[in-house]
């Protein structure tokens, strides 16, 4: 093979690769390392990883594992963090190139994208799941439901009264299970969606306003927009109620007097789904909503989007299930990070495309 054919497959490699000296200096860096550290290739060349990964960072210590022991070296799931970035869940992996040992290849493969893209398709899994479900308690729990709802006012009429105590609570049991099996209905509507431009930061605007006028009055809402956001490919009702049963969650879990909710738009590329056909769809639109609130439990974080899975005393569990299944249908990844007093859920989604062909 050609020196160029090697230097084509270089670039090709889906993840960020180094070559370093044993002193740890950068010689060669491929596109993907680019992308992972902000920074052109000719200017990595001849600074030493501590200038990027920080001195006491896991990847400069990896590589000086590797020189000490003269051999491979892998690192699993460890946090790696580049200058001015934010921590990300990595494999380090380094080998030496030459038997004389004096350069080193450094690969450093980003795991969390991956993994959340999973589990975006479990819950994706688990909502279907429930959109069978849903069909069946339609129509098996509605019937009996309507006659033991006029059964319980038929004997709250010629009872005594402490009998039509119990009927009216009979009553609003039936209610309440009726108000449940309506939830779950959302999951039964399967009708195909049909894509339409949506300015997200329109649909951003309508959620905080029918916000800030009910639930989340106490809150004090800020706003950090990309104004030159390109539009989405969606249905903006849905969306909308994406965006505010997100909002109504963050309210429900900030302080009275000192609840805060940022909403925070940007433009990152890089994160791409396979999709069918061999195309693939980039979803460099992310919409942040973050709180201080208490945040979420860590036995649910994993589990948050799931079906009847919730923290709340009085919940359903099928919000942020419904959230997830929305999403899901408009080709984007939804994902939560949580910490006393910082939760984040961050939204990515496709851009608009006239022709409707993915990128």
């Amino acid at each position: 093979m050609t020196e160029t054919s090697f230097e084509n497959i270089w670039n090709a490699l889906p993840f960020p690769s180094f070559v370093v000296t044993s002193s740890g200096q950068i010689t060669d860096a491929n596109g993907a390392a680019e992308q992972l550290v902000s920074t052109s290739q000719r200017q990595m060349r001849h600074k030493n990883l501590s200038q990027i990964f920080h001195e006491n960072s896991v990847v400069v210590g990896t590589v000086q594992q590797a020189v000490n022991d003269t051999g491979s070296v892998t690192q699993y799931n460890v946090d790696v963090t580049v200058e001015n970035k934010s921590t990300a869940l990595c494999n380090v992996y380094v080998s030496f190139l030459d038997s004389e040992r004096s350069k080193l290849l450094l690969v450093v493969q980003p795991t969390g994208v991956a993994q959340k893209m999973s589990q975006s398709l479990t819950n994706l899994s688990a909502a279907r799941s429930v959109t069978a479900m849903a069909a069946m308690l339609a129509h098996e729990i509605r019937n009996p439901l309507a006659g033991i709802s006029g059964a319980s006012q038929l004997l709250a009429m010629n009872a005594s009264e402490e009998d039509v105590e119990l009927a009216e609570m009979i009553a609003q049991e039936a209610k309440r299970i009726g108000q449940l099996v309506d939830r779950v209905e959302h999951f039964g509507d399967q009708r195909p969606m049909e894509p339409k431009p949506v300015n997200i930061h329109d649909v951003l605007d309508r959620a905080q306003r029918a916000a800030t006028a009910g639930y989340a009055s106490h809150v004090n809402f800020t706003v950090e927009y990309d104004p030159s956001l390109p539009d989405t490919a969606g249905d903006a009702d849905q969306l909308l109620q994406v965006f505010q049963n997100l909002i109504k969650n963050a309210a429900e879990a900030v302080d009275e007097k000192r609840g805060m909710i940022k909403l925070r738009t940007s433009y990152n590329s890089g994160v791409k789904l396979a999709m069918q056909g061999n195309k693939t769809q980039n979803l460099p639109l992310q919409i942040e909503i973050i709180d201080n609130g208490r945040g979420v439990p860590e036995n649910l974080i994993s589990e948050v989007f799931d079906p009847f899975v919730t923290s709340k005393s009085n919940g359903t569990g099928l919000g942020l299930s419904l959230v997830s299944k929305i999403i899901a249908a408009h080709g984007g990844l939804i994902e939560c990070s949580s910490k006393e007093g910082r939760t984040v859920f961050s939204v990515r989604l496709p851009i608009w495309r006239a022709n409707k062909e993915t990128e």
